[in-house]
């Protein structure tokens, strides 16, 4: 599976269970450590933690387990670490005060709506 389909595959999982703000960030040209991040936003930790749950079932169905997960106990920022493919599930407060889209706007954003449109 290429990383754009994982990247599509874990944006579907995140909307079908109502993940607020999804962006998909490409940095593959600005750093080793991904292709892609995807970030997703929960209303409170237990949303945070069942969106981070659907990702890793449904890549898990595809054969795909995580290199690491982080956050899980404190469910503010989950990270899934899928090696091409770094998942960040936040609680609203903690997105705010990271701000990762903000550290990462050199990167280029995909249009989510498109890759939710695609079968």
């Amino acid at each position: 599976m290429t990383s754009l389909e994982m990247v599509k595959k874990t944006v579907k999982a995140l909307d079908n269970k109502k993940a607020q703000d999804i962006q998909v960030i490409k940095i593959d040209d600005l750093s080793p450590i991904a292709d892609y991040f995807v970030i997703a936003t929960g209303s409170s930790t237990t949303q945070v933690k069942a969106l981070a749950d659907e990702v890793d079932y449904q890549m898990s169905q595809a054969k795909i387990e995580p290199k690491r997960v982080e956050g899980y106990q404190s469910a503010t920022w989950i990270l899934l670490d899928y090696g091409d493919v770094v998942v960040h599930v936040f609680f609203s407060q903690a997105r705010d005060f990271y701000s990762l889209e903000r550290l990462w706007s050199d990167g280029q954003n995909l249009d989510v709506s498109a890759l939710l449109a695609e079968e």
